[in-house]
């Protein structure tokens, strides 16, 4: 198989980290905001946030091991 294209194809995969990592720091701000204003609230926030935050990091955990295999078995 190409070489090229092995790189494209893990490239594509990688893209999920990044915006995984997108998603995560623009939740973690609106979390920040929604607790500035409602602080009483704060824990039913955090608690949110951590279930969406692990659940987006799946996400690029998964798309970083799709990229390692691609680069590791498809020679």
């Amino acid at each position: 198989m190409n070489v090229g294209l092995i790189a494209i194809g893990a490239g594509v995969a990688i893209f999920s980290c990044a915006l995984a990592g997108l998603g995560m720091g623009l939740a973690t701000g609106k979390a920040a905001d929604a607790v500035a204003r409602q602080p009483e609230a704060s824990g039913k926030i955090n608690s949110i946030l951590l279930l969406g935050l692990a659940l987006t990091e799946s996400t690029a955990i998964y798309g970083f091991v799709t990229a390692l295999i691609m680069i590791f078995t498809l020679k």
